[in-house]
Parts: C-alpha cells; sequence; structure tokens
C-alpha cells in the first residue's frame, strides 16, 4: 500500500483531532485516531465562545469567518451524536472600573462591536460600573463533546488507545496534540500557560455569562458554575494548586457571590503560539500538525479543521496566517 493510500492517522482526540476526525468522516476519507486517553486541556475546557473579548475588548480574532461556521458545525454533530453540544447563553461584560467602563463605552459606536451588542436585561452588579450584554456567547460542552465523539468512532474501530504510533508516513499523519506537542518543540518556541478552573454550586441566576474583574463565570446547568481561570508560565503541570484556587476564589467573589460550594478543582495546559492564534501546516519532517489553538479551541477548531482538510484532500491552500511557518 503506497502512502497516499494508506489512512490518515490522526493523533491526538482533543478539540483538534476531534474536529479534524468529523472532517474525515463527513468526507469518506478514511482515518484513524490514535489517542493516550488520559484526558488534556479539551477534555476541561470551559468551551467558552465570546465575540468581544480582552481587556481592550475588541472582537475575537477573526470571529466573523469563524463564529457561524463552529455553532452550524456543532449543530449539525448534535442530531448525528444524538446530545447537546451548543448552549447559547448572552455575555455580560462587566466594567471594574470608571477607566475600564470608559474604554468599553468609547467602542459601542464601532461597526464591528455594536454588531454583537443587545439590549441589557440585567444591571451591573454592585461594586462594577457598568455592563453590556453581547450576543453570540455561550458554551460548547467540551467534555460531552470530545467523550461522545469518542465512542462513536470507537464504536467504528477507529480510535484506538495507545501511547505507540504505528509505522505511519509522516505524509499520512497529522499530530493534534495540543500542549504535549508544543512542549516536545514540534514547532518552535512556544508560550504554553497552565490554567485553574473551579466547579462550584451555588443559587445564583443562571441566565448569562459573566465576564469581569480578570475572569468569567460560566453557568452549566442545574445550579453548576464553572469559574475560572489563571494563567501559569513557569509550572507547567496539570496539578491544580491553592494559588490558582485563591486567584479564582477572588473572581468568584466580584462575579458570583459568597454562597456557594467547591465541587471540583481541575488544571491543564493551554496550547498557545504567539498571539493566541491557531495554525494548520506540515513541520519540517514533512509531518503535517494542527495546534495552537489557546483559549478558544471551540471557537476555532471547527473551521480550521475544516481548512486543513480541503487543504489536504483538494489541495486547497488557506490564508497564510494560518499556515505554521517553521
Amino acid at each position: 500500500m503506497t502512502p497516499a493510500e494508506q489512512p490518515w492517522l490522526i493523533v491526538g482526540q482533543g478539540l483538534a483531532g476531534s474536529c479534524l476526525a468529523w472532517e474525515f468522516w463527513q468526507r469518506g476519507v478514511p482515518f484513524q485516531i490514535l489517542d493516550r486517553g488520559n484526558g488534556g486541556c479539551s477534555r476541561i475546557a470551559a468551551g467558552l465562545i465570546n465575540p468581544i473579548t480582552g481587556k481592550n475588548f475588541e472582537p475575537s480574532w477573526r470571529i466573523n469567518d469563524f463564529h457561524s461556521h463552529a455553532i452550524a458545525f456543532y449543530e449539525n454533530l448534535e442530531k448525528i451524536l444524538g446530545t447537546r453540544l451548543w448552549h447559547p447563553l448572552p455575555v455580560l461584560r462587566l466594567a471594574t472600573s470608571a477607566k475600564e467602563w470608559e474604554k468599553i463605552s468609547s467602542k459601542l459606536h464601532l461597526s464591528e462591536i455594536s454588531h454583537w451588542i443587545e439590549p441589557a436585561d440585567t444591571p451591573a452588579p454592585p461594586g462594577f460600573h457598568g455592563a453590556v450584554q453581547l450576543s453570540g456567547g455561550g458554551r460548547i460542552d467540551t467534555a460531552n463533546f470530545i467523550n461522545t465523539t469518542r465512542n462513536f468512532f470507537s464504536d467504528r474501530s477507529l480510535y484506538v488507545t495507545s501511547t505507540y504510533a504505528p509505522d505511519v508516513p509522516g505524509k499520512n499523519r497529522i499530530l493534534c496534540q495540543g500542549a504535549e506537542g508544543l512542549m516536545l518543540n514540534q514547532l518552535g518556541p512556544h508560550r504554553c500557560a497552565k490554567g485553574e478552573i473551579l466547579t462550584l454550586r451555588a443559587p445564583w441566576p443562571e441566565s448569562h455569562i459573566r465576564i469581569g474583574a480578570g475572569g468569567w463565570l460560566v453557568p452549566i446547568g442545574n445550579r453548576h458554575f464553572r469559574v475560572g481561570s489563571t494563567y501559569e508560565w513557569n509550572q507547567l503541570d496539570e496539578l491544580p494548586t491553592s494559588a490558582g484556587s485563591e486567584r479564582i476564589l477572588a473572581i468568584v467573589a466580584k462575579l458570583g457571590g459568597p454562597d456557594f460550594e467547591i465541587i471540583d478543582h481541575v488544571a491543564a495546559i493551554r496550547p498557545i503560539l504567539r498571539r493566541s492564534q491557531p495554525l494548520i501546516g506540515k513541520n519540517m519532517d514533512d509531518t503535517w500538525v494542527f495546534n495552537a489553538l489557546g483559549s478558544k479551541g471551540a471557537l476555532y477548531a471547527p473551521k480550521m479543521a475544516f481548512y486543513l482538510a480541503e487543504w489536504i484532500i483538494n489541495g486547497r491552500r488557506p490564508d497564510e496566517s494560518l499556515i505554521i511557518s517553521c
């Protein structure tokens, strides 16, 4: 069998590998997934989708290109998998200071921002200087997406749990290994960062995602919330820390309230390169790579997988800004 006739081997089944597997499946392209089955950033991620982000209150990178594609992708898979993946919720962006509110207010008239603004149906909580409500937000149940995808392809003998990589030519291997791959220097210097998240039970309103005070609070149903997150660039492991918990509890005090119970505390490593933008392409040994989804993998993974599949199958090279340069 020639390399071109061999099935593609997708190494890693996080958001990147899962989305690419679905692109191959729907196109009838033969493949197999190889994964260690030990979790990773994708399985614990909040799956937050927020069109306007950051301390500078700016549109997420190429939001108009990726947002509608991502939502359509997950809604289509909900029908195939028979489960709920996309949970739309308005985003309440809160300003913690008069200066921050002045910055936000000064941008509300810009077309790339006003497109996402909707009338607020709740005021800013005490202690905040203002609030803006954004449409187009919500969360992807990433753990459910990863698990149901694994089960779907495992039932069809397309998924293998192993740390051993079969003897598949580089031309037929696609590395989707997230932070693990970046820390193995697959793409040169990285900016991977450890993040910690708390899951809480609390009697708080579940009608909005709240973003402010350097963090976010996301309702996940049944009076449960996820709150985060921290950034740690030196201690790159998946061990929760007391310092991380204290940082998140400070966010909880501002975005939530005093009445809650901690249900879980997890940590993982975000796969980050350059300006937190995802990349696809080939590394120096001619192996395909799909990585660097950062903290917005739920938003970017579906269309990046589409671009990569189009490139591999039909030779349609995507925009150069999406391509690895080794």
